[in-house]
């Protein structure tokens, strides 16, 4: 989808702060380490994109109460939810030069939820209770466009992958659902997102208070 860059400045999607961290030791370590052996923007960035996807469980599959946010504190830990896993991803890609963002969906419960929430593992959404799920949006070296990725992690019945050319997301949206495409691409982490994601002492709390419309 045509995404619309809610800062104007490139550089801005370039920039470190409290959440996106790249200048972290723990986050330059892996940068240094995927391109050492990869070398170029576009394998480098696939390269990432499939480890944060694979080798940091999704905090809802796992099981995992820890709520981290930070970009250098989910690559350290190794956990976090959806949006958690966006920031180590944007931090990865900055760390070498690849501007890249936030956007979000409206999803409805069930996409959100996981075979060990429904099994009885965690707090779950459940139903049709909407919660914003976050996502990455990156821009390649000569190219004016972005392009959406979903590190949120793979399970049964989700199949994301890196992709430029058709988008290979975790959930595509059901408009008749009432879930939505935000178009907007943020340079820093959602607030209202940010917020419940800085002030919840575990995951199961989180989960009740996730937003559920910016």
């Amino acid at each position: 989808m045509e995404l619309i860059q809610q800062s104007p400045d490139i550089h801005d999607y370039l920039a470190s702060d409290e959440v996106i961290d790249h200048g972290h030791p723990v986050v330059q370590e892996i940068a240094e380490t995927f391109w050492f052996t990869t070398g170029t923007a576009y394998s480098y960035a696939e390269a990432v994109f499939d480890f944060v996807r694979d080798a940091i469980p999704h905090s809802a599959d796992s099981g995992d109460p820890r709520v981290a946010w930070r970009a250098s504190e989910v690559l350290g830990t190794r956990n976090g939810i959806c949006h958690a896993k966006a920031h180590a991803l944007v931090a990865l890609l900055r760390a070498k030069g690849i501007p890249a963002g936030m956007c979000y969906q409206r999803l409805t419960g069930d996409h959100q939820c996981s075979d060990s929430c429904s099994s009885g593992a965690g707090a779950c959404p459940g139903g049709s209770q909407p919660a914003i799920h976050g996502l990455v949006a990156l821009r390649m070296p000569c190219s004016s466009r972005w392009y959406r990725q979903d590190p949120r992690g793979n399970r049964p019945g989700v199949d994301a992958r890196f992709s430029l050319d058709a988008e290979r997301l975790a959930f595509p949206v059901r408009p008749e659902l009432g879930e939505i495409d935000y178009p907007e691409l943020y340079a820093s982490a959602h607030p209202a997102v940010l917020k419940v994601l800085r002030e919840s002492p575990d995951r199961s709390r989180l989960w009740q208070n996730l937003p559920v419309d910016l």
